[in-house]
């Protein structure tokens, strides 16, 4: 009998030994604690709006957010979506699609897509879509942030008032000491351009994609925004920009990081949200 439960145990162990090590995800709060996606859903229930930060490039990220947009759709099928890997000057075309006015091959024409769109953003695009969801494109076009980036923003006044429509008021406030933005500032060391305009580029960005969330907001909608972890990262960025404006406004923040292991959170990795959804450092990347 003895030899009996000792096999037993043996197996159990190597099972769930086995099974660890085939674990596609885990979810954790900042202090280290492991919760999954039920709990994650009760969290962001309690938010006005919840940031998922994102790698741009993992395909298992991407499914998490389908899996998120989802189950806060099945608590408020009044739920808004809004998006970096969409600028403002493909909202009307965006609005065409979901209105019936553009089919979804006339529009992916139109649209100026991220080359891992079709695999990793379409699913989410379809999703809202169907449900009748109203999307935010909430990224400042490229071309704005690229002068800024090479001239500064004061360039930006220079613009015609309808180009402005597109990014945030100007003049935007920028934190230069705002840590990510020393950050950015510190790893361009020694690299060519000018280390002010990039920061500023930066900024704009986060700085319109708050703003693309403003009316949202004043009208009590509940937001999912989707966007590279780094726009989000340690509540700065997008966050700081909405906290200016909104400072009694109830935000999570998901943010997305890759691990060698899944059983304990790095510690590197705990101030950077107040969930930090951990992947495999080998998981699929889409480019």
């Amino acid at each position: 009998m003895h030899k009996i439960c000792t096999l037993l145990l043996l197996f159990f162990f190597a099972f769930t030994s086995s099974y660890a090590q085939g674990e596609a995800y885990q979810f954790f709060t900042d202090k280290g604690k492991k919760i999954d996606l039920e709990e994650v859903l009760k969290m962001a229930k309690k938010a006005d709006v919840t940031f998922f930060g994102e790698l741009h490039n993992n395909s298992l990220a991407h499914w998490l957010q389908l899996q998120v947009l989802k189950g806060m759709y099945a608590d408020n099928s009044d739920l808004v979506l809004g998006a970096e890997f969409f600028e403002r000057d493909d909202q009307l075309n965006i609005n065409e699609w979901f209105a019936g006015n553009m089919t979804e091959k006339n529009f992916e024409t139109e649209a100026k897509l991220w080359n891992n769109y079709k695999t990793d953003y379409r699913p989410l695009m379809r999703f809202a879509n169907e449900k009748h969801l109203q999307f935010i494109a909430s990224n400042v076009p490229r071309k704005y942030a690229s002068l800024v980036s090479k001239s500064g923003m004061g360039e930006l006044e220079n613009l015609s008032p309808e180009a402005k429509l597109y990014m945030a008021k100007l003049p935007y406030e920028v934190d230069m000491t705002m840590p990510g933005y020393v950050a950015m500032k510190d790893m361009m060391h020694g690299a060519p351009g000018n280390s002010d305009f990039m920061v500023e580029a930066q900024a704009l960005k986060d700085a319109t994609m708050a703003e693309s969330l403003f009316e949202s907001i004043a009208a009590g909608k509940k937001i999912l925004h989707v966007n590279g972890s780094y726009h989000s990262k340690d509540d700065e960025g997008i966050l700081w920009y909405l906290n200016r404006k909104f400072p009694d406004l109830k935000m999570l923040n998901i943010h997305t990081v890759t691990q060698d292991q899944l059983k304990s959170l790095d510690e590197k990795n705990s101030q950077s949200g107040e969930i930090i959804l951990v992947l495999p450092s080998d998981s699929h990347e889409s480019y």
